[in-house]
């Protein structure tokens, strides 16, 4: 999950510096979709429903559920950095163009269905809505997010204190070379 914070915080400021270079096409009310294509295989149709419906199943919209009105936000705040006196109006036309742009997000689970359906075959992502509609699916939906974030804090936890253990050789090391660090 952190990753994809940190994704999507460098796609928003991408995503604003493109709206900079663009601000009319921004505040279209039916602006084109987004120039990103997913690279792939052609697909069934079957295979993307199937897709989408693993990525339901899986709450995956609650990972892009306010990109709209975040790269909005932070379009805005770019905006602001160059324009500060017209701060008033910004902050009047960033509720506009959030209201022009409501629901493009869906364009970001279209993309993600397309990419599992790159990923897997049509059979396998039957197979795998299969799985998660099974008691064991449904178990590791809900606790596969608790049990990711437990262990990147165990990863975190284990990198610091292994930097230590780094540390120590380092000064080791040094110490044999005369050298107190």
């Amino acid at each position: 999950m952190k990753s994809f914070s940190g994704s999507l915080s460098a796609a928003g400021l991408a995503v604003a510096l493109a709206l900079i270079g663009a601000p009319a096409m921004a505040q279209q009310k039916n602006a084109p979709a987004a120039t990103v294509t997913v690279p792939g295989k052609p697909v069934s149709p079957a295979a993307i429903a199937a897709a989408k419906e693993i990525l339901t199943m899986k709450n995956a919209v609650a990972m892009y559920a306010n990109a709209i009105p975040s790269l909005v936000e932070k379009t805005k705040n770019v905006l602001l950095g160059a324009n500060l006196n017209y701060q008033k109006d910004l902050n009047e036309v960033a509720v506009i163009v959030a209201k022009n742009l409501t629901g493009r997000e869906k364009e970001i689970g279209d993309g993600m269905a397309q990419i599992y359906a790159n990923e897997f075959t049509e059979q396998e992502l039957k197979d795998l809505v299969t799985f998660y509609k099974s008691p064991l699916g449904q178990k590791l939906i809900l606790n596969e997010p608790r049990a990711i974030s437990g262990s990147m804090a165990y990863m975190n936890d284990w990198a610091q204190s292994f930097a230590e253990v780094i540390n120590g050789q380092f000064r080791t090391e040094m110490r044999k070379r005369g050298k107190e660090i």
